[in-house]
């Protein structure tokens, strides 16, 4: 039984750059599991399957590859981690954040779960991050 990722005991994550602590966990929304990510006083929301198929398309990738991460209004670095989680292209056709207004981050928030969870690497450097897949 997994005793981490539930609401009750969210995994409790940082930031690349190591300057922020927040907490995500596995839910169901709406029929669908996703990923609830608690930055203070804002949540976000993130489809579940991003993790496979990040992880694929990171696989596929085979380097490094940078985070880039921008609020959903800015646009995304082309290349970036950021970008793919928002493509028209990726397996989910779009985004994978699900919360309007709140669906960019990406770069931000999955890249250290997947660390965690040791499906990648991360860089922790003050600017510019990359991960790439284990």
């Amino acid at each position: 039984m997994e005793t981490e990722g539930t609401k009750e005991t969210p995994w409790k994550l940082k930031t690349p750059a190591q300057t922020a602590d927040y907490e995500m966990y596995r839910a169901e929304r709406d029929g669908k599991d996703v990923l609830v990510c608690v930055v203070g006083k804002t949540t976000l929301m993130y489809d579940y399957q991003c993790l496979q198929d990040l992880h694929a398309m990171l696989k596929e990738h085979g380097d490094w590859m940078e985070l880039g991460s921008a609020d959903e209004q800015k646009p995304a670095k082309d290349g970036t981690v950021e970008a793919w989680g928002r493509s028209a292209t990726n397996p989910m056709g779009g985004w994978y954040g699900l919360k309007p207004g709140f669906r960019g981050r990406f770069g931000m928030y999955i890249p250290p779960l997947m660390e965690k969870l040791g499906l990648a690497e991360v860089t922790h450097d003050p600017k510019n991050n990359k991960m790439r897949a284990r």
